[in-house]
């Protein structure tokens, strides 16, 4: 039986998560993290009936009551804190919270090997959202010019958002050199080409926050005279995440240190 602490349990996807872990017969729910919540009932908290769970304040609260897998669906700003307090705990952790750099994931990955447990972070864990990223790495083998549009809501904070972060990573390391004209060497309002992300080769991500979408992404690749879109749409629900949420929950101890996307563990 794998225990979990689930931090930002009343959240979108933590009150899916809920529900989903309390059905799993091989997964056995600790307790949850919700400043909102504090003190009430888990199940109750996420609209679901009472199950004598606590939700905690605060990780440091929850993490006193034993378990080994922590899921983080919290804030951008609170997610690092909470990867390396669990890793310091001695728990693998899943990271379901979009916020953290290229240097925040370094600085886990030595944490989490020295510590001697798994995290596994990934920018989205829909299927959908995975297959995008697999066969936009395939694409940048033969188009190195590639940029992402990123689409959310108008009240998400964060920019972009960890499906398009975590693109632009990956994409960055794998390329080769574009042809665009470097932004250094652009006229006007240069701010308008978006936002460089990933390495050696950075990829140009443009972020649009507005109503009307849910969470959107797409890679756009150019040659001459022809393009390939490849693009993921999410709807309202939950749903989708929850899968792929679980199958690393239970599959993050296999190895310390970090891993980024839930393709590492597709195969």
């Amino acid at each position: 039986m794998i225990r979990i602490t689930l931090a930002g349990c009343t959240g979108w996807v933590g009150k899916a998560l809920v529900a989903a872990i309390q059905a799993a017969p091989d997964l056995e729910l600790v307790a949850g993290v919700s400043r909102s919540a504090a003190g009430r009932d888990l199940g109750e908290a996420a609209g679901q009936p009472a199950n004598g769970l606590a939700v905690f304040a605060t990780l440091e609260e929850a993490l006193k009551l034993p378990s080994d897998v922590l899921i983080d669906y919290t804030k951008p700003n609170s997610v690092k804190g909470h990867v390396l307090a669990a890793v310091a705990a001695g728990r693998h952790v899943v990271v379901g919270t979009s916020g953290m750099s290229a240097e925040d994931y370094a600085e886990v990955d030595v944490a989490a090997k020295a510590a001697g447990v798994g995290v596994l972070a990934a920018g989205n864990f829909s299927v959908t959202a995975t297959l995008l990223r697999r066969f936009a790495r395939e694409a940048v083998k033969y188009v190195p010019d590639v940029e992402i549009i990123d689409y959310a809501s108008a009240s998400k904070a964060d920019t972009p958002s960890g499906t398009g972060r975590e693109l632009a990573d990956t994409l960055g390391a794998e390329r080769m050199a574009g042809t665009s004209k470097p932004v250094s060497e652009l006229n006007g309002v240069r701010e308008t080409r978006g936002g460089a992300i990933g390495a050696p080769h950075p990829v140009q991500v443009h972020s649009l926050r507005m109503p009307g979408f849910v969470l959107s992404c797409e890679a756009v690749f150019g040659l001459p005279d022809e393009r390939l879109v490849i693009r993921h749409d999410a709807g309202s629900s939950a749903a989708p995440y929850v899968g792929g949420t679980l199958l690393a929950a239970r599959r993050v101890g296999e190895q310390a240190g970090l891993r980024r996307g839930l393709d590492s563990l597709m195969d």
